[in-house]
């Protein structure tokens, strides 16, 4: 099992090399936060292939952020159980997606990119991913309103070895600050205040 904001704080400066410096990049760290069941090479291709698309959609600039949270749903949500879940968002404010495009974009090879930009198989493989270890995805979007998408994982419980040491990190975890840098802000809801 993986701490999911470990693996987002872990991949923050390659996104931003990834996105380009037209795009501004938010990360909101939401913690404490439940482990998950996932590769995490696996979890860190999901986040670019995301990334990558988010920024194909905004060729002028835009926003694209990603954020953490444990959410509870009290409800069943299409083919996602009601329950807990540790969830990942990725969102931008590009170009975004008609119902139609929507329907296919899981789809192998299936894009909206011209020949010769792109291969179709970056979503493909991201849904996999998130099937394979578990989970569930899903995309909110809208034409020019830019898009989300959301996975969710069943939390899973703290590795027996690294409880002892999160209990004795948590005082020096609580003292410390996020970092941030000019074009990118990242803050935890355990912290008052962004940088």
């Amino acid at each position: 099992v993986v701490d999911l904001n470990r693996i987002v704080t872990d991949t923050q400066r390659m996104l931003s090399r990834l996105i380009g410096e037209h795009i501004e990049q938010e990360t909101l760290i939401n913690a404490p936060i439940g482990w998950v069941r996932v590769d995490p090479m696996q979890l860190e291709q999901v986040l670019f292939k995301l990334a990558i698309n988010a920024r194909d959609a905004m060729p002028y600039g835009g926003r694209l952020v990603v954020e953490t949270a444990n959410v509870e749903l009290g409800e069943d949500e299409g083919d996602i159980p009601r329950g807990a879940y540790v969830a990942l968002y990725i969102s931008d404010t590009g170009t975004g997606m008609d119902d139609e495009t929507q329907a296919h974009i899981f789809e192998p090879f299936f894009t909206t990119k011209e020949v010769g930009h792109g291969t179709g198989m970056g979503l493909a493989m991201v849904y996999g991913v998130v099937q394979q270890s578990g989970g569930h995805i899903q995309v909110q979007s809208a034409p020019d309103e830019g898009t989300k998408f959301s996975t969710c994982r069943k939390p899973q419980p703290l590795p027996r070895q690294r409880r002892g040491r999160k209990r004795r990190g948590m005082a020096r975890s609580r003292a410390r600050r996020p970092f941030c840098w000019s074009r990118t802000r990242t803050w935890s809801a355990a912290w008052p205040a962004p940088c």
